[in-house]
């Protein structure tokens, strides 16, 4: 549709997909599904890993379970409607469906955000204060950070769909993306935007900024602690424990930052680039942080495989 005026709450937005891409979009969905499936099993096998393995009742393990089920959530959010698209070209979205999936995403993102940085600080505690470790991360205090994480993630992100609420679309309802995005939307609304894009960029320095620098500062800590350890045995053991989340943290922030200065200073890059960067940032780090975790972490590894059957207790 074109020329309508107006705010969109009475009516429907369609998803374009990845436009330029149409004719191989069915072929798309194959990895889609595989990377989907891979991380609902990977994910859940961790959990059920966790819950039912004794000694991997801890702060580390219990921030880890929170990762795990945000990485279940981020590709249901958005791969049904995704693959809807790419497979009965069943477009449509209403307003306030479209407002929903935009809040559950970006809220779901910092809480992948926030959940990171509580894991670094428990291994800043761990490596640094090891003694204290019982007594600085208690299962309370555990879980006041994880209710922290959350409401952060509420607070900071309920003005994004309240900002979009209020614009009028004039022009056209046709979204070039698979999912609703903040920014996607704030580029088809003709009234004021100067509100949408000062508080996402602003959420944007605040919430990856800050907790990047959280996580940049903890591992300079933990760095120091481990340079004065008397062996190098000990100091290689002590680098090891952070060597899953130093990973993860990789995988997730690297394509979420590449998307971001992408989407708004890569004007040059082909439209359906960014489209599918996005996806790529949602999806493959929630396929690939149970891996991680599973390959690196000896306990998780162990139990994996005494569960089919290759190992036993002592691995």
């Amino acid at each position: 549709p074109s020329n309508l005026s107006g705010h969109a709450s009475s009516t429907s937005f369609f998803l374009l997909g990845l436009p330029g891409l149409e004719s191989v979009q069915a072929w798309l969905s194959i990895p889609f599904c595989l990377i989907y499936t891979v991380a609902l099993l990977g994910n859940a096998t961790l959990l059920w890993v966790i819950w039912t393995e004794s000694s991997l009742h801890q702060p580390m393990y219990l921030f880890l379970s929170i990762l795990a089920l945000t990485d279940m959530a981020m590709p249901t959010c958005i791969l049904p409607k995704m693959l809807g698209i790419f497979w009965t070209s069943a477009q449509e979205i209403t307003f306030a469906a479209c407002l929903v999936q935009m809040f559950v995403v970006h809220a779901l993102c910092v809480v992948e955000s926030g959940t990171l940085t509580a894991m670094a600080y428990d291994r800043y505690v761990a490596i640094c204060y090891p003694l204290s470790y019982t007594t600085l991360l208690t299962t309370k205090t555990v879980v006041r950070l994880g209710a922290a994480i959350l409401i952060r993630a509420f607070v900071s992100i309920l003005p994004v769909p309240l900002l979009v609420r209020r614009l009028p679309f004039c022009h056209s309802r046709h979204i070039s993306h698979t999912y609703c995005e903040h920014m996607a939307l704030v580029k088809l609304a003709c009234g004021n935007t100067t509100p949408n894009n000062f508080y996402g960029l602003i959420l944007s320095l605040l919430i990856v900024g800050g907790d990047l620098t959280f996580i940049f500062i903890s591992y300079g800590l933990i760095l120091q602690a481990v340079f004065h350890l008397p062996s190098v045995e000990a100091r290689h053991k002590a680098l090891g424990t952070c060597g899953a989340h130093v990973g993860v943290i990789f995988i997730f922030y690297t394509p979420g930052l590449f998307s971001f200065l992408t989407h708004r200073f890569g004007h040059s890059i082909p439209h359906s680039v960014h489209i599918f960067l996005a996806n790529f940032y949602l999806l493959v780090p929630s396929m690939l942080n149970p891996i991680v975790y599973g390959i690196k972490t000896k306990e998780i590894r162990g139990r994996v495989l005494m569960a089919m059957g290759l190992g036993n207790s002592k691995l």
